[in-house]
């Protein structure tokens, strides 16, 4: 245990505290002579008790406050939260729905493609035998003509 000297209200205290907690307690202890002081201007020396029973019911109504404050302010914290979780499930299934849509999209171009295709193929096979079938009828007037 630490031994530190402090002073509040004009007056020296010897206080202990867990050693590394020096520097906090001088803080603490500057801030409630401060609050202190505050109340003392404020209302007059109407006792050392009175003003440190008001002082405390101030700073505890400052710390219900502040605690009041922290809650709302955890609760708008959490609707965000919930808002951000339901726009990112919302956009996660906007790209599942896009990315099943380009699929399709995806699959009508290859079968498009592949119609295309064979009707390329069916084309070619259909000018062959039409070159085929004028060939013979150019070979078979050229035999009729040589024969007459």
């Amino acid at each position: 245990m630490a031994n530190i000297n402090i002073k509040f209200n004009g007056r020296d205290y010897l206080l202990s505290c867990d050693d590394g907690q020096e520097n906090s307690l001088k803080k603490l202890t500057t801030f409630l002579d401060k609050k202190y002081r505050e109340q003392k201007d404020k209302l007059g020396n109407i006792g050392e008790n009175k003003l440190l029973l008001i002082t405390t019911i101030h700073l505890i109504d400052e710390y219900f406050d502040l605690k009041k404050r922290v809650v709302l302010q955890k609760k708008n914290l959490d609707g965000l939260s919930d808002k951000f979780r339901e726009l990112k499930t919302l956009a996660i299934e906007y790209k599942e729905k896009k990315d099943t849509e380009i699929k399709e999209l995806n699959d009508k171009i290859d079968n498009f493609k592949k119609a295309i295709e064979d009707s390329n193929n069916s084309y070619e096979n259909m000018l062959d035998r039409t070159a085929k079938s004028l060939q013979k009828i150019i070979e078979n007037s050229d035999s009729i003509s040589k024969t007459q």
